[in-house]
């Protein structure tokens, strides 16, 4: 059985190649043809001019692939069947890649016609026999990227996405094969999703920071080892980069990574999480506000009120509320000493304090503490 073997190029560069780019490479020639009940999945990609305008396809977390069965159909060259059996459970990864290397190949001319039919005649049924006959430069391409620990499962599920977008665009007229037109497509499915789920905070969002995300592990001349100045130099003259961007980005793929939640205490764990330390000490909203306001109203808002009351009156409360002595303390003066002051009797002190304050009131609850 033949199998695809790519080698991913040094310098990656999103922007350089297109569908419209010229196509080189030749397919291996194969035998069998085989159909699928997932055209639904080719469906999806009809709708989008851009591979990155797509609805967004839910990430897999776990280990496998999502598989459709295919039903046992007959070659078109011959009367045997071909079944689609894998010895594990449907949805195993291993199963999966089993199968994908049993899938048969095409022709140049069964791929031009295919081509054709679902670009004149929108046969699904031909773009997935499209897609089947590529799985394997799929895994191929997929296994170039296992090294940044992310399953092979996914890798090879965002690759299946991008061929699926590389059919769809593949002009058969221009004299050249799928394979070549599909394979920037599928790498770049691929980087994408590498590039959002390697860290918490995507690293890489302009062109020459995934230049740098993909290829600075190659040629940093010690994996383990801080960049130089001279080494970032080199690296930046054969990306066609700044230094600065260099050692940025290596800043922030080697840079440890704190999650604010962080781990959760336990009896033999005396670490905190970041957001142990990120909390809140300081009084909420309301009750900032509320001290203000009562700040307000002890300072500009009580000499307010006192101004509006007559002199004996104010005199009254002053002694009464406003009085301290020289450590700070409050020393009330007393109702007889009062009536003694101002010649009357301690019980009109008394309906005197009680009136004023009565009037104080007012004169505060009417004022805008703002």
């Amino acid at each position: 059985m033949t199998s695809f073997s790519v080698d991913a190029p040094l310098i990656i560069d999103h922007d350089a190649a297109t569908p419209d780019e010229p196509q080189l490479n030749a397919l291996p020639e194969g035998s069998d043809e085989l159909r699928t009940q997932s055209l639904d999945a080719v469906k999806s990609v009809k709708s989008s001019e851009h591979p990155h305008q797509l609805p967004a396809i839910r990430q897999s977390t776990a280990p496998t692939i999502r598989a459709t069965h295919l039903p046992s159909v007959k070659s078109e060259r011959s009367t045997a069947v071909v079944p689609y059996s894998p010895s594990g459970p449907l949805g195993d990864l291993d199963a999966f890649l089993r199968a994908a290397e049993r899938a048969p190949m095409l022709t140049a001319d069964e791929e031009k016609t295919l081509a054709l039919k679902l670009r004149d005649q929108n046969d699904l049924e031909a773009a997935q026999k499209l897609v089947l006959s590529h799985l394997r430069l799929v895994i191929s391409i997929a296994r170039g990227f296992l090294g940044y620990g992310l399953p092979y499962a996914d890798l090879i599920q965002e690759g299946n996405i991008g061929l699926m977008k590389a059919i769809r665009r593949y002009d058969p007229d221009r004299g050249a094969r799928l394979m070549t037109f599909a394979v920037h497509w599928i790498r770049s499915e691929i980087q994408e999703y590498i590039i959002r789920n390697w860290r918490i905070v995507k690293l890489a969002t302009t062109k020459n920071q995934r230049k740098l995300f993909f290829n600075l592990r190659q040629l940093k001349e010690d994996s383990q080892a801080a960049l130089t100045n001279q080494e970032a130099q080199r690296i930046a003259l054969t990306l066609d980069v700044k230094p600065k961007e260099v050692l940025d980005m290596e800043e922030r793929m080697y840079g440890q990574e704190t999650s604010i939640d962080g781990p959760a205490d336990s009896d033999d764990d005396d670490r905190f999480s970041p957001s142990d330390w990120l909390t809140r000490t300081s009084d909420q909203p309301e009750a900032i506000l509320e001290a203000e306001d009562r700040q307000h109203l002890e300072g500009e808002g009580l000499q307010t009120a006192l101004a509006a009351l007559d002199p004996r009156s104010r005199r009254v409360i002053e002694a009464r509320y406003l009085t301290v002595d020289a450590d700070g303390t409050a020393k009330p003066v007393t109702l007889q000493a009062l009536a003694h002051e101002l010649g009357v009797s301690a019980e009109r002190v008394r309906q005197i304090e009680k009136l004023a304050i009565k009037k104080m009131g007012e004169k505060l609850a009417g004022q805008d503490p703002f």
